[in-house]
């Protein structure tokens, strides 16, 4: 069986153990403990990983790993970035400044989102329309990142699964492309 890891990172309350949980097979894997960060209503907080599995219609199976959201935790990001296949980045458009987070995320995963693919869900759009969507894009746009761009609700399965669908639609497009050069 062909198995490929793809990451979903993000800030502390984006979603990302959500998101999991609304499509893996499995239970879930989670290192939750109790969040001592007052800045976020969050009771919980992901320390180490999230962890989910998803078969394919062909067989394949996605191993989905979720990094820690807080900065203090980013030594993770590097081991959990290491053999991933592609990037989902989980924005909450409830926050302060959801673009310089987004900002974070596409400095500290730079090296895979050049090898590999990135998709961005949104989140909050709902009660949080600004950034819009657009806006985000542009600003992914001037940096030099060009990705899907779609708001989310991360406890909607379907939802989710649009978001893995795009990031293999652009690993499918871009293995097309490099066999053809």
């Amino acid at each position: 069986m062909i198995e490929h890891k793809i990451l979903f990172s993000g800030t502390m309350g984006a979603g990302k153990t959500t998101a999991i949980a609304a499509v893996s097979e499995i239970g879930p894997l989670r290192t939750d403990v109790r969040n001592t960060d007052e800045s976020v209503d969050k009771a919980t907080t992901t320390v180490g990983l999230d962890y989910g599995e998803l078969t394919l219609d062909n067989g394949e199976r996605l191993r989905l790993y979720g990094t820690p959201g807080q900065p203090r935790f980013a030594f993770m990001w590097d081991i959990l970035a290491r053999g991933a296949l592609g990037l989902v980045i989980l924005i909450d458009n409830s926050r302060p400044d959801p673009l310089a987070d987004l900002d974070m995320y596409l400095d500290g995963f730079a090296g895979l989102i050049d090898r590999s693919a990135c998709v961005v869900g949104i989140g909050r759009t709902e009660t949080h329309a600004s950034p819009a969507i657009d806006t985000h894009g542009r600003h992914m746009a001037a940096r030099g990142v060009v990705c899907p761009v779609l708001p989310v609700d991360v406890r909607d399965r379907a939802q989710v699964l649009q978001l893995l669908d795009l990031l293999l639609l652009q690993l499918e497009s871009r293995s097309l492309s490099d066999s053809r050069a």
